[in-house]
């Protein structure tokens, strides 16, 4: 099953998210924290669409065994941890304020960060990874990086997180149609790192 075709413009969108964060960082330096072996991003707790799971695992699958060994032992260990979130998160089903409270605080770290602190897939790496030191909008909620120098009180330029997502989805369904697919709405399932490097990519489409 060839999807390639798909990764042209799933790349276009992080050539833009990549752009955005370098304007950002041009226009206010004194505010974006980011550098080498800062790894808050490389804690927090988010899914990956179905179109970034395909191309993530593929670049997995590129690197040398002991390297994907020791990333699939940590990946374990996120999993537990995982685990644990999602039974806590059950406690707010009703409160989806709390929820999104939890997992915003939530610290799990992600298996791609090897012990030297450094992100093995660093040039794959999600759309979310790359502009997490800048500030970001999803559904009108804006955020950003809590060890940025943006003032809370202050106004800046956000990325559209938000948009960039509903694209996601859309190459998501699309892949979902070149595999044979018969439900779309698989297309809104989202993925942690640690699921996607474990599980073959036939598995993660059907």
């Amino acid at each position: 099953m060839d999807v390639s075709y798909l990764f042209e413009p799933y790349e276009g969108l992080t050539t833009k998210a990549d752009h955005a964060f370098q304007r950002m960082e041009g226009e206010f330096s004194e505010c974006i924290k980011c550098d080498l072996h800062c790894s808050d991003c490389c804690h927090a707790v988010f899914g990956l669409f179905m179109i970034e799971a395909v191309f993530l695992k593929q670049d997995f699958d590129q690197l040398d065994e002991g390297e994907r060994a020791e990333a699939l032992k940590r990946g374990h260990e996120a999993d537990k941890e995982l685990e644990k979130l999602e039974r806590m998160l059950k406690e707010f089903e009703n409160d989806p304020q709390m929820r999104a409270y939890s997992m915003a605080r939530a610290r799990i770290r992600c298996p791609l960060l090897n012990d030297d602190n450094e992100c093995i897939l660093y040039p794959y790496r999600p759309i979310t990874c790359r502009v997490y030191g800048i500030p970001t909008m999803i559904q009108g909620v804006p955020r950003v990086c809590g060890e940025t120098g943006f003032k809370k009180d202050e106004s800046y330029p956000t990325f559209n997180l938000g948009g960039v997502h509903k694209e996601l989805y859309q190459l998501s369904i699309q892949l979902l149609e070149n595999a044979g697919g018969k439900d779309p709405e698989r297309a809104s399932l989202l993925f942690s790192v640690s699921k996607v490097i474990k599980t073959p990519i036939e598995e993660l489409i059907t």
